[in-house]
């Protein structure tokens, strides 16, 4: 295995990101002749704001090393913490997904269900079951979770029996097969939340995943509410 280097300006790190999603989101296969995505895609994707690319080896234990550096983490009422690390709050094991809530997108989602009424809630797109293990704690109830990475579906079936709250998750594809509730969270990324197939809009979503300034159009939902944070945004929809 390789790892690809891309180096950008650090005040262009998230724009290149979001820029960089469609070869970056499924992760990045080596093809035939050894050679990875070519140079000049990313260059078209990421713009101005790359650099230089390089590529190296990659270690063993590459894909937990991040973990070294997880912190608990206190969004209004709430803190998380990895099970490694002893103290109070919400315990999540990340695995090998979305994190911890230290991400702007998932504190912003965090900020807005905490101020929500305490509905029936469901979870598009869970992760390691951040929102929807918060919600459950919140006193969202029943709290639905939907995720596509069997993976991550089974890290948020543990997190959830760890922190002793009942969550009905299951592994499906957000953009076709997600469940209806009152309250909804959907902390993906714009193209996701640009395919999600809404029968039956719900009375509030809460979406984020997108960059500060990016616009989200989905039929018979209306922006109300928007925060941005760190070049992140979440907004809170109503139906039209």
């Amino acid at each position: 295995m390789i790892r690809l280097g891309i180096r950008v300006r650090a005040a262009d790190a998230e724009v290149a990101f979001a820029r960089l999603e469609p070869v970056l989101e499924g992760g990045v296969e080596e093809v035939a002749l050894g050679e990875d995505v070519p140079d000049a895609r990313l260059r078209e994707l990421a713009g101005d704001t790359l650099i230089t690319v390089t590529r190296e080896p990659v270690d063993p234990g590459w894909d937990r090393a991040w973990h070294e550096h997880i912190e608990p983490v206190t969004v209004g009422a709430l803190t998380f913490r990895p099970p490694w690390l002893p103290g109070d709050g919400i315990v999540i094991e990340p695995g090998l997904t979305f994190g911890l809530a230290s991400h702007p997108t998932t504190q912003l989602c965090l900020e807005f269900l905490q101020e929500c009424e305490r509905t029936p809630l469901a979870d598009w797109g869970c992760g390691s079951g951040v929102l929807a293990i918060a919600a459950a704690k919140l006193g969202f109830s029943p709290v639905q979770a939907i995720e596509i990475d069997p993976a991550a579906v089974a890290t948020a079936r543990e997190n959830a029996r760890a922190n002793d709250v009942r969550i009905e998750i299951t592994r499906g594809d957000a953009r076709r097969d997600a469940p209806y509730a009152p309250t909804v969270v959907a902390n993906l990324t714009l193209p996701v939340l640009g395919a999600l197939e809404i029968e039956r809009p719900p009375e509030v979503l809460i979406a984020s995943g997108i960059l500060a300034g990016q616009v989200l159009r989905l039929a018979g939902l209306v922006e109300r509410e928007r925060r941005e944070a760190h070049g992140w945004a979440a907004l809170v929809l109503e139906p039209a």
